[in-house]
């Protein structure tokens, strides 16, 4: 069920909507904000407490591995190192990131970008490009379920979403009618017949 006023699961969002929300941003920074919840797979409040020397070395260059620390995690689960995605790297080297944050407040020089900020951001995009249902958790549920789609293994997900499950891991991924339909498609059995049962 997607979200109405709010309420449901953050849609999954697909390649065309990603393209129209990020045509939608207003700026390098929301487009690199929300790039990191769409490409580390993160949690919003993680992405907008990001440190810069998470993301960037001393000379301003992106790092190769994004730190995303314990103490900025939900239930503090542990730091954890993801790989920068391509595309995820192209939004930061656009980005002019803070002395301290990487999303640093525009009111408050000395504080992060909150996510109820970031919430507003979305909204105002999402009303632009004329989608609804969609929430700053949708990134994260895309990002993890089009990994799952890939096969990539439950485990893996897991080490970089950092749920302390899987069963709380599997609550976030989506699976479509196409998906039930191929699953049921694939079943091949060679069918007993009734004289088989004859001895039982």
């Amino acid at each position: 069920m997607p979200k109405i006023d709010r309420y449901g699961k953050a849609a999954i969002l697909n390649a065309q909507q990603i393209t129209k929300l990020f045509d939608a941003f207003r700026s390098d920074r929301d487009r690199a904000l929300f790039g990191c919840c769409l490409y580390l797979g993160c949690r919003i409040s993680e992405a907008c407490s990001l440190q810069t020397e998470d993301c960037y070395t001393d000379e301003g260059q992106v790092r190769s591995q994004i730190q995303i620390r314990k103490s900025n995690t939900k239930g503090k689960q542990g730091t954890r190192t993801i790989d920068a995605h391509p595309e995820l790297v192209k939004l930061l080297e656009v980005h002019k990131p803070g002395k301290l944050w990487v999303f640093q407040s525009r009111s408050y020089h000395w504080r992060h970008l909150d996510a109820d900020s970031a919430d507003w951001i979305l909204r105002k995009a999402c009303k632009k490009a004329g989608l609804e249902g969609v929430s700053t958790h949708s990134f994260r549920r895309t990002a993890l379920t089009a990994m799952s789609n890939a096969g990539v293994p439950l485990r893996v997900i897991q080490d970089i979403s950092g749920h302390h499950s899987l069963n709380e891991l599997q609550k976030y991924l989506e699976v479509s009618e196409e998906q039930r339909r191929s699953a049921i498609a694939s079943l091949q059995f060679h069918h007993v017949g009734k004289d088989s049962f004859s001895d039982i």
